[in-house]
């Protein structure tokens, strides 16, 4: 028998479609040998953090063999799925400790697991795979926040080792029926997303990565430029009229690996500057909940107001987090680069969809600090604060694929319009 119908006959009592083992071994080759360390792949003797739910399996397997290849260590943090469907969801193991844990469990930090976890570490991927889109519907927001402050100090290490230059990261997604479900498409359909997205049709989908990442990088290149040169940044369109402090010594980022697929470029901004208001046509996922006609008002780099047609609570205790009233990252995906045609009702995709208007997004919360325009490593936090990056335990991107004009406003009274329908025009 071979090893793709093994794996339908163990993994699929409800799901009907499974990728082939050809296009699991090139999805795995793409993210091992690519996505991490920065698009060179990982390193013999490189040890890599593999973070999954279980629905990933047959991905999770892929990649481990991927890794085996290469000649790297696997560090297994495979974790249980939640329980699907609202009759079956109170047995779910994260929705319990949400809704019984005491204080001190919310806060409990294992701080000598966890440093040790990043110390040991050369790459960090996790594999995206929900079971249940709407684990976490009806729990307490604000204990997740909670529990999301309690691990920053994590994430904290993690980001102070990459920026030394000796941890690199990566996400990629793989499709369960709740996922194709929330996104109204067949588990076919919606493999196909991700098959064109990351290139696995192609017969060499590395080869066709590096020649997007060219493309992609010319444009990079053409914004810092002129970033030295631009003082403001004006979204416009039918849902936005914002205005973002693009700030000193920043640079645009993109690709590098760093998520599968990445097509955005991006950069975090001076968040002081930012005023004006925005909405988006695309659904949050986030915290196991849908959030959906999220609008923000901003006035001197502040949430001063937001709404939600669904869910907003949880928005606003969101918000209410430290730091997540503020902006941390600013992106644009260029039409010509993306082939994510459709809504996927994961961020990971979402973010980068093409399609006709392209997309263009906006993250609440913690900045990158690797778009500090010289040697991050060096960057204390001070500077970081006089420079305008936030800090923060959450960083939520919101997306929108509506038509929208982006024009810089430049320190010498001139303007020039970097990016309009769907497409950069530098």
């Amino acid at each position: 028998m071979r090893l793709d119908n093994i794996l339908r006959a163990a993994y699929s009592p409800e799901m009907a479609y499974i990728p082939s083992e050809k296009i699991l071994k090139k999805y795995a080759d793409v993210i091992v040998n690519f996505g991490l360390g920065f698009g060179k792949g990982i390193k013999k003797g490189d040890v890599v953090r593999v973070s999954a739910h279980e629905s990933a399996k047959p991905l999770f397997n892929a990649v481990h063999n991927a890794i085996i290849d290469a000649g790297g260590h696997v560090l297994v943090h495979y974790m249980p799925d939640d329980e699907n469907g609202p009759i079956h969801r109170q047995a779910s193991a994260s929705r319990y400790f949400l809704q019984h844990a005491k204080p001190h469990q919310l806060n409990f930090f294992p701080a000598k697991y966890l440093r040790g976890v990043v110390e040991e570490m050369d790459h960090s991927l996790y594999l995206l795979a929900d079971k249940d889109m709407h684990a976490l519907d009806g729990v307490d927001p604000k204990k997740m926040m909670q529990r999301g402050q309690a691990m920053k100090p994590y994430i904290d290490w993690r980001t102070e080792k990459e920026h030394a230059g000796k941890l690199t990261w990566s996400i990629a997604m793989y499709g369960t029926p709740a996922m194709a479900k929330e996104a109204g498409l067949s588990e076919k359909v919606y493999w196909n997303q991700i098959i064109k997205a990351c290139f696995l049709d192609h017969a060499d989908p590395i080869k066709k990565w590096k020649h997007v990442y060219k493309e992609i990088e010319m444009y990079r290149q053409k914004l810092n430029k002129l970033s030295p040169k631009i003082d403001t940044l004006h979204v416009h369109g039918i849902d936005a009229d914002l205005w973002i402090t693009l700030g000193e010594r920043r640079q645009w980022l993109a690709g590098r690996g760093v998520n599968m697929p990445s097509f955005e470029i991006f950069t975090s901004p001076d968040w002081r500057g930012t005023n004006g208001w925005i909405r988006f046509n695309q659904p949050l996922y986030r915290y196991g909940t849908k959030i959906e006609g999220i609008q923000l008002w901003f006035k001197n780099g502040k949430v001063v107001k937001s709404s939600a047609t669904k869910n907003e609570k949880v928005l606003k205790a969101m918000i209410a987090t430290p730091g997540a009233d503020q902006i941390g990252e600013y992106s644009l995906t260029d039409s010509r680069h993306s082939r994510i045609t459709k809504f996927m009702a994961e961020t990971l995709y979402d973010e980068n969809m093409g399609g006709p208007q392209g997309n263009t997004h906006l993250a609440v919360g913690k900045s990158y600090k690797d778009t500090f325009a010289g040697d991050v490593s060096k960057l204390t936090k001070k500077q970081a604060e006089k420079l305008g990056f936030n800090d923060s335990s959450v960083h939520t991107d919101i997306i929108s694929t509506t038509r929208r004009t982006v024009t810089s406003h430049l320190k010498d009274g001139t303007q020039k319009v970097i990016y309009k329908d769907g497409k950069f025009v530098l």
